[in-house]
């Protein structure tokens, strides 16, 4: 069989997804005592996840992780206060309990298609390759998920010292990956335009939209928009 291509992959919206996180949360804190509702569950949530997205590279190594996600727990903290929980009780509980309760509400589940995906993919001879903004614990999330089985290599950017879009990240992948061959360039499929799109392209990669939510926005002419990765290896030739 001829060396395939290298295919890399977003994680977040593209591979995986978070399993009601808001709702997670409320019910996490409700098991330690600490009663909020899912309004305020979810305005602390999205402070967190701001303040994650833009410190995650600073999380290279487990020490670094520790450190990131002690200092989003405070972020988590301080947001539920804001929101209007019980102060007290959250001080009370303690940050080591709410670091859990935290990390326990982020799950992530595979979409359905995925695994079929990949593994028609790899059975044609292609190399698979996630790329993600990310901190290091991406490698753990797709272990827990069971998609390290079915992919090449792993690349966050902690590890790249980069993040999508920037060219290098893409191209650090694709090495990672083996290379491209015969002459045919890498493609990226992701679920964002101004990320995945338009970072891959920059890189001299092919790239597919992965549009889920259904609505199709605006893409590069020649950019193809699939609905789930059902449709991925029909693009992979």
């Amino acid at each position: 069989m001829a060396l395939g291509r290298v295919v890399s992959l977003d994680a977040l919206g593209t591979l995986v997804e978070l399993d009601a996180p808001v709702v997670r949360l409320a019910e996490e804190l409700g098991g330690r005592g600490l009663s909020v509702s899912e309004a305020q569950a979810g305005a602390a949530l999205r402070e967190e996840i701001a303040y994650y997205r833009a410190h995650h590279d600073s999380a290279v190594d487990a020490a670094s992780l520790a450190r990131l996600r002690a200092r989003c727990t405070e972020v988590l903290c301080a947001a539920l206060e804001r929101a209007g929980a019980d102060g007290d009780a959250l001080r009370a509980l303690g940050p080591d309990a709410l670091r859990e309760t935290l990390l326990a509400a982020l799950r992530f589940v595979v979409f359905d298609e995925v695994p079929d995906a990949l593994h028609e993919l790899r059975a044609a001879g292609h190399r698979l390759v996630v790329v993600s903004n990310w901190d290091v614990s991406l490698h753990e999330m797709l272990r827990e998920t069971g998609l390290d089985a079915l992919v090449d290599a792993a690349l966050s950017s902690a590890e790249a010292g980069v993040r999508k879009p920037a060219p290098a990240i893409f191209q650090r992948a694709v090495t990672l990956a083996g290379g491209a061959a015969d002459g045919r360039p890498a493609l990226h499929a992701g679920d964002s335009v101004s990320l995945d799109v338009a970072g891959a392209l920059g890189a001299g990669l092919d790239a597919v939209l992965v549009a889920r939510g259904g609505g199709v926005p605006a893409v590069p002419a020649g950019v193809p928009v699939i609905a789930s990765l059902a449709g991925l290896a029909a693009l992979v030739s």
